[in-house]
């Protein structure tokens, strides 16, 4: 049922997308900051819609369906207003693509794996990534509205922690498609006989 709160927070993190996409591409410093009060207030929502799922006992189909789309569709949205505002250029572009690539390969991983039955549990270094990876790219939100910190603008730490997720990316992508890979042949090989 799509009508209980966790769901609702999960659409609610949807319908929010082009709202911080649109809040991005003000000029005044105040589209930045409401572009990042409205991503916070997203990414709230993702810790929130599980944890009252959990809780609540209002685990749903929809809600696992939605959840990780929702999730998907907030960071690649960001990060490609992000690289269209040049506040990801040059060759930082490329961590922003290791980000996007390995979120499709889990996405299609996981989707293979779930018509096995066999479920890949979130591990704690992709928890850590997530929320690297939430936190850089709200400081790229704010970009040059935030304030300096030292010798690094907010858009400098932003870019800094975004290549800190698009490492751990590699490797919990890389920890994914090895357990996909062995799940995949455990499939492929032919029953045991039994012993009679």
């Amino acid at each position: 049922m799509i009508a209980n709160l966790p769901n609702s927070l999960t659409v609610s993190r949807i319908v929010a997308i082009p709202v911080v996409c649109a809040l991005m591409w003000v000029t005044a410093p105040w589209g930045s900051w409401l572009a990042l009060a409205v991503y916070v207030a997203a990414c709230i929502t993702d810790f929130l819609d599980g944890y009252l799922a959990r809780s609540r006992q209002q685990v749903s189909s929809i809600g696992r369906f939605l959840d990780p789309i929702a999730d998907k569709l907030l960071v690649a949205s960001v990060l490609l207003v992000l690289v269209g505002l040049d506040r990801i250029a040059g060759i930082h572009i490329l961590a922003a693509g290791v980000i996007l690539c390995r979120e499709i390969l889990v996405s299609g991983l996981r989707e293979h794996l779930a018509q096995t039955r066999i479920r890949v549990p979130v591990s704690r270094l992709a928890k850590w990534k997530t929320t690297l990876q939430m936190v850089a790219i709200g400081f790229l939100v704010v970009g040059d509205a935030g304030p300096a910190f030292g010798p690094l603008s907010t858009n400098d730490l932003g870019v800094v922690g975004l290549w800190g997720a698009a490492l751990l990316a590699l490797v919990t992508g890389y920890d994914y498609l090895r357990a996909g890979i062995a799940h995949m042949g455990d499939e492929d090989r032919p029953p045991r006989a039994t012993d009679s």
